[in-house]
């Protein structure tokens, strides 16, 4: 799936940046806590996939084909290894440094992507319930 801009009513202002993620998933939630404690400019915004926000923002052809993370920046929605790349990007150094794995071809990239994807529930575990926001995250959580 290319990652190419598909602005349309619902999607979300240019200006903001929506890390859409899997709120059951226990590796998706931990890379939601590692990238909330390195947003120290408070750039970020994060919502369920399974929430109200991602059913009204995201393109219903891209919400069928990917079931993990999507990154919204810029008006552009990226998907796969593009959207984490992407998403610690805007982090600083370390994770501008990130940007270096586009060198190797999107396609390859992932298939990583999609193989610890299709596994996260496995290795990682799943929640019960979608991820519910502490009081200190609430201002940074979409519905």
């Amino acid at each position: 799936m290319s990652h190419s801009s598909l602005i349309n009513d619902h999607s979300p202002d240019k200006s903001e940046s929506i890390v859409f993620f899997d709120g059951y998933c226990n590796l998706c939630n931990t890379s939601v806590d590692f990238l909330l404690s390195r947003d120290k400019r408070k750039l970020l915004k994060f919502a369920p996939l399974h929430g109200s926000t991602a059913k009204k923002r995201i393109p219903s052809r891209l919400r069928t084909g990917v079931d993990s993370i999507i990154f919204f920046h810029n008006g552009t929605f990226h998907v796969r290894s593009d959207a984490a790349i992407e998403a610690m990007a805007l982090l600083g150094r370390t994770g501008k440094l990130l940007r270096i794995l586009k060198i190797i071809p999107r396609p390859i990239r992932d298939v990583f992507y999609d193989f610890i994807a299709r596994h996260r529930y496995q290795w990682f575990g799943k929640k019960e319930s979608c991820r519910i926001p502490t009081a200190e995250e609430r201002e940074w959580f979409l519905d």
